[in-house]
């Protein structure tokens, strides 16, 4: 994902988790929904946030690699 500057709240991230879910397979809404009810490092939301921004607009192909990116994250 591209560097952004700006640092994504925890009610940003989980706005854009809504904005997103139903374009997001449901077991992945979940585990995003757990995710972000732990302890996160700023680093954490600012990658979930872009992983789901635009989600809905991207390709399928782009679509899988952010499933696959935002798996290995919440899976740390």
């Amino acid at each position: 994902m591209s560097t952004c500057k700006l640092n994504h709240s925890l009610d940003d991230v989980k706005k854009k988790l809504r904005e997103q879910s139903p374009f997001l397979e449901a077991v992945l809404v979940e585990k995003c929904t757990l995710f972000l009810e732990t302890e996160l490092k700023q680093s954490e939301l600012n990658e979930l946030f872009h992983l789901l921004k635009k989600y809905d607009l991207s390709s399928a192909e782009e679509k899988n690699r952010r499933n696959a990116e935002i798996e290995a994250l919440i899976t740390l």
